[in-house]
């Protein structure tokens, strides 16, 4: 058995308007852990913002490893993790979903569980409540889901997105639990058929890689932008400005208070070079599609 691994998980942004929590898309923004056999358990946060103090049983990566492995009915070795991410805590970017999917993974190598495709989906959308940012994080590329009442996860998994993709990351947190408080309970019966009709209309345009059909229908949603948009800065502002500098569409990255735009591939640096000079207060990152999910390999 191997001593030392690299763990590398892509980061998600999540419903890209109206596929509310059951489409993702795997963003070349990356989860990294090295890990490393030994006799005590030791986390080591590499990058600036992830927190410097440490309790080892309240990490989510390492209760997720727990948790997995008590379902397996093994034991969790301990090992040293060094850990560097390119996702922000609390901003739509699947941070968590990214850990969850790391923690599997950790427990996967360590108790040589030999877990499918399959099973990582199931276990990390189980653990989510949803299938949207996990099952891009396991998979890379665009995902649609669903999971049905015993948490068995169907995806669609389309690869080779041929367009570019830029979030607006502002300098404040939105809790996913904060944002689903503002929702309605409820959708009087023709609100509710013109919402799945959009977000059937978006599933539809991924599917057929219709770009800017894709960005009509992300800037079509009913079901949870509306009622989040005066949580997150700018909300409208970069809309309408990343529509005037060449987007096909922009959309809340999965509760916010990220945004996302879908740009052809070709404008991306003087895209952003024109979003970073009106939106000096927001942190504008150019990204591609991730294609290849959660990888493993030994260092």
């Amino acid at each position: 058995m191997s001593k030392k691994w690299q763990i590398t998980v892509p980061g998600s942004t999540a419903n890209l308007g109206p596929g509310f929590d059951s489409i993702g898309l795997g963003l070349s923004l990356y989860l990294k852990l090295t890990v490393t056999l030994q006799d005590t358990w030791e986390i080591v946060h590499l990058s600036d913002h992830l927190p410097k103090e440490i309790v080892i049983e309240d990490h989510l990566i390492y209760k997720i490893a727990k948790e997995t492995a008590e379902r397996y009915g093994k034991e969790l070795p301990a090992c040293k993790i060094e850990m560097s991410s390119e996702l922000p805590f609390a901003r739509g970017l699947g941070s968590s979903a990214a850990a969850i999917v790391a923690g599997i993974e950790l427990t996967n190598i360590l108790c040589d569980l030999d877990l499918t495709t399959q099973d990582k989906l199931n276990i990390s959308s189980q653990i989510e409540g949803h299938p949207d940012n996990a099952s891009a994080s396991v998979l890379g590329g665009l995902t649609i889901s669903s999971m049905n009442e015993d948490g068995i996860v169907d995806t669609i998994h389309v690869q080779d997105i041929d367009a570019s993709f830029v979030v607006f990351i502002p300098n404040v947190e939105l809790k996913t639990s904060v944002a689903r408080q503002v929702l309605p309970e409820q959708f009087d019966r023709q609100y509710a058929v013109r919402a799945s009709a959009n977000a059937n209309m978006l599933a539809a345009s991924l599917v057929l890689k219709d770009y800017e059909r894709i960005g009509h229908y992300m800037e079509r949603d009913l079901f949870h932008e509306p009622f989040r948009a005066s949580l997150v800065p700018e909300f409208y502002e970069i809309h309408q400005s990343a529509k005037e500098a060449g987007a096909y569409g922009t959309a809340l990255s999965g509760a916010g208070p990220t945004l996302i735009s879908i740009i052809p591939s070709a404008i991306g640096e003087q895209f952003v070079t024109r979003m970073e000079k009106i939106f000096p207060n927001h942190q504008v990152i150019l990204t591609k599609a991730d294609h290849l999910g959660v990888l493993t390999v030994e260092v």
